[in-house]
């Protein structure tokens, strides 16, 4: 591939990571009500658990779990049920009245966010499908290791830029102050989109 081939596809993965999605959802809602540090304790979990797909993609496992659907299948109903209960939580805090305990998306310790982080991750089985996807369509027949971690290592790239950034850009006084006054509509949005996440990982056939 050229340069500038390389670089449509690196703007191409950067562009699908910061689209609306579980971990984008988590990121901003965190950030905006947990503040800086627990935004970027989730996004490092989030990139432990991309790092994680991504490395076993290259290193073939990918091809071991679509020949074992049952792994597949176990991923799908964890992430989802992950999922439905954090729509649950920020659909209660749509509903609350109480602005001073404000129901974070995703909670504890940060310890304890950074794993959620990981498991947020982990439990979407599309993630090592998207892995495996890439480096089927880029990398020649043959490829070397090499290659193979080298063309890793320029996309994950793009996810050490975007989640960090989002955790840093939610967690701003503007972005910050926006969530107080729009607080129910934020949180309705989140219940909305994370119910949907679910409902798509649930009814997507390509596991089975």
């Amino acid at each position: 591939m050229t340069g500038a081939e390389l670089g449509l596809l690196w703007l191409g993965w950067a562009i699908a990571g910061a689209s609306p999605g579980p971990a984008t959802m988590a990121l901003a809602g965190t950030s905006m009500k947990q503040g800086r540090q627990a935004g970027l304790a989730l996004a490092l979990g989030i990139l432990v658990g991309s790092a994680t797909w991504g490395i076993a993609a290259a290193l073939g496992m990918s091809a071991v779990m679509v020949g074992n659907a049952w792994i597949f299948t176990t991923l799908r109903y964890a992430g989802a049920a992950y999922l439905l209960f954090l729509a649950y939580k920020s659909m209660r805090s749509a509903f609350s009245r109480n602005d001073a305990k404000l129901q974070a998306a995703i909670t504890g310790t940060t310890k304890q966010v950074f794993l959620k982080g990981v498991l947020l991750h982990l439990t979407n089985p599309k993630a090592i499908l998207a892995w495996g996807a890439i480096y089927a369509i880029v990398l020649p027949e043959g490829a070397t290791s090499a290659e193979v971690f080298s063309l890793f290592g320029f996309l994950y790239l793009a996810s050490l830029i975007v989640f960090p950034s989002y955790a840093i850009l939610f967690s701003t006084r503007g972005m910050v102050s926006t969530y107080q006054r729009l607080k129910r509509w934020f949180e309705g949005t989140f219940a909305v989109l994370f119910g949907a996440a679910s409902l798509k990982i649930l009814t997507t056939r390509g596991f089975e």
